[in-house]
């Protein structure tokens, strides 16, 4: 038979493997079956070829083929900028797109999603699949499993903002704050800057970190991450041995504004904050150390997983015997360390630092203390409190020296 070929009943189409060899038709209420080729189309009888139909009938690829409602599992195959191609076992091949896709589901070529079937032919010969609820759903069930479970699994970085880092968790996009990060891979950078953090956190793309589910809102679809409880509890054997008062020494492996970080004990590390360095004042960490410095120091506190040390407990507190060298009412020569708003911080010698407050600085308004003194400037000031327990002692060059009112303060000596 040649010629084109008229249906007059209702076909259902079977899937195929090779879209170039046509799709085959099979009509329900005929005993003949059409197979559509480049070829001329030819008519097999049911009856002559009855052997060869039930072969093809009991094909688990046939009868097993998707209905409109059934939920599929398929393999992204492609993604693009509104759709994503799925394959279905190899019977055939879904197309996600538009409102039918999870906005929320971060694909990638490989993924292994559920998906329900809402058409079975659209104008690709493909099937019309939609993400939203039956992937979803499964990802969440999943998510919620490993959550209950406490479960330690890997996850790979895809991205870093200057909050955390950016991954998936079954499909789910999932975060992983800087504070949630352990002490490997935490970015420890001078000044705190966000663009210098975030550079820190980018050569972690593409890595792969064991972590636990902190948090989770289905409801407002936010995932949570931590690698750091993950690093708490394989260090707990470790960190049983310490106690607070104990001395450690170690390598100071980062110095920032706010102090420096002490490894010690393998993979342990400590926080000596700024205040904790030395009993007088510094202005920066990186004056008194470097990374690479071998330091000791004393426990002061164990919270979790984090170690506060003390660098100044292991060296005497020249404080407790500062009323032997300083009296009130005494005056002294002191050096201009530090300029602030509201004063100036004096070093008396190198342990001990004092404040000459604004109020204090002459018997006239002083509007800006930065046109007032410089730094390395040298006055005579006059001692008007001494607190040794709090580390506080209180100057003033407004004060008459023996009675004598002084109208405005003489510099013993100015240094550059």
């Amino acid at each position: 038979m040649s010629g084109p070929a008229i249906f007059t009943h209702r076909q259902t189409r079977l899937p195929y493997r090779n879209r170039l060899q046509g799709p085959r038709f099979i009509t329900k209420n005929s005993s003949e079956v059409y197979e559509m080729s480049s070829k001329p189309m030819q008519i097999f009888n049911k009856e002559k070829h009855s052997e060869e139909l039930a072969t093809l009938l009991s094909d688990e690829r046939y009868t097993s083929y998707p209905k409109i409602g059934d939920t599929i599992t398929g393999v992204v195959i492609s993604v693009g900028r509104n759709e994503v191609r799925i394959d279905i076992n190899g019977l055939a091949i879904g197309l996600v797109r538009g409102p039918e896709l999870d906005k929320h589901m971060d694909l990638r070529v490989g993924d292994e999603v559920e998906a329900n079937v809402v058409g079975l032919d659209n104008e690709f010969g493909e099937l019309e699949l939609s993400l939203r609820g039956a992937g979803r759903k499964k990802s969440w069930e999943k998510i919620r499993e490993l959550f209950a479970a406490n479960h330690v699994f890997t996850v790979r970085i895809l991205d870093a903002n200057k909050g955390g880092l950016l991954t998936r968790v079954e499909n789910v996009p999932a975060f992983l704050p800087v504070s949630q990060l352990s002490p490997d891979h935490y970015p420890r950078v001078a000044g705190g800057e966000k663009q210098k953090i975030q550079e820190k956190l980018k050569e972690l793309i593409g890595e792969s970190l064991e972590v636990k589910i902190l948090d989770l809102h289905e409801e407002e679809e936010k995932l949570v991450i931590s690698e750091k409880i993950v690093w708490e509890v394989k260090q707990e054997d470790t960190l049983s041995k310490y106690h607070v008062g104990d001395r450690v020494e170690g390598e100071v492996t980062a110095v920032t504004d706010f102090g420096a970080f002490v490894r010690f004990d393998e993979n342990i590390e400590g926080l000596v904050h700024i205040s904790e360095i030395a009993w007088q004042r510094i202005d920066h960490p990186r004056d008194v150390l470097k990374a690479g410095d071998t330091v000791a120091a004393e426990i002061i506190n164990i919270d979790g997983s984090k170690i506060f040390l003390s660098m100044k407990k292991l060296v005497e507190d020249p404080w407790q015997g500062v009323a032997k060298k300083y009296a009130v009412d005494q005056w002294v020569k002191g050096r201009v360390l530090k300029i602030n708003p509201f004063g100036l911080f004096v070093e008396l010698d190198p342990d001990i630092h004092g404040l000459a407050h604004i109020s204090e600085l002459s018997t006239k308004p002083v509007k800006d203390v930065h046109e007032f003194a410089r730094i390395g400037d040298e006055f005579d000031f006059r001692i008007i409190s001494i607190d040794p327990d709090n580390h506080r002692l209180g100057l003033s060059l407004r004060k008459a020296k023996e009675g004598e009112e002084k109208t405005e303060p003489e510099k013993a000596e100015t240094s550059a």
